[in-house]
């Protein structure tokens, strides 16, 4: 399995996203943003996490107008999957590829620590390795994690399964931690090879660092 892996000026969590990857088997590419196109042989795109641009705009608004992330939008309108963490989170919501916003926390501070995920939807290759209901504990580390979407984009999210994840407690009980419109964590789109989650489950691959939780979310992507 190949991984590419987007990098702007600013990105900070390419090299653990390289080193969750290989760590479960893949070969991967470090892509700098001014490449106009993507390895042919890529079987997964991640937009890592960091701060691309400084965030100096919205998150992930300057980003989108990389010549890369053409690139992208025909790699993943061609069906080609592809994971936004954190930050790339919010580069694929500003991009049009993922539905909704991302924008400050509700109480204007920055998170940094564990927090608890259900699972709300595994019926796509991301999740396809945890079960529905599954609670896993992955880092987040954000100051604009607080996803936004209005009322009819949130019937249409959950009428297509598109909600992924939402903040709980370790018992899954819905435990919100920056504001975000019922709770999510992630999501995907209609189609379900775009995904996108403010967690860092590249973070979480040795439970002597607090949690192997990532392990399994990863996995999802070597079994299609």
């Amino acid at each position: 399995m190949k991984v590419s892996i987007l990098q702007f000026p600013g990105t900070n969590c390419e090299f653990d996203t390289q080193y969750a990857f290989e760590k479960l088997g893949a070969t991967t590419q470090i892509v700098w943003h001014k490449s106009e196109s993507l390895p042919a042989d890529t079987d997964l795109l991640v937009v890592a996490g960091g701060f691309s641009y400084g965030d100096y705009l919205r998150s992930g608004a300057i980003a989108k107008f990389s010549p890369v992330m053409k690139a992208v939008q025909e790699y993943a309108d061609n069906g080609g999957k592809v994971l936004g963490i954190c930050n790339g989170f919010q580069v694929l919501t500003e991009s049009g590829l993922l539905p909704g916003a991302l924008k400050r926390n509700e109480h204007l501070h920055f998170i940094s620590k564990h927090h608890h995920l259900r699972v709300e939807n595994n019926n796509n290759t991301f999740l396809a390795k945890l079960n529905k209901g599954d609670v896993v504990n992955i880092p987040i580390a954000h100051h604009d994690g607080n996803y936004y979407i209005d009322e009819a984009g949130l019937k249409e999210l959950e009428a297509n399964n598109q909600v992924l994840l939402r903040y709980t407690d370790a018992q899954g009980n819905i435990q919100n931690p920056n504001g975000s419109v019922s709770s999510i964590a992630g999501v995907c789109n209609k189609e379900k090879n775009v995904f996108g989650l403010m967690p860092h489950p590249e973070r979480a691959m040795e439970a002597v660092l607090g949690s192997d939780d990532g392990v399994a979310m990863l996995q999802g992507f070597f079994a299609s």
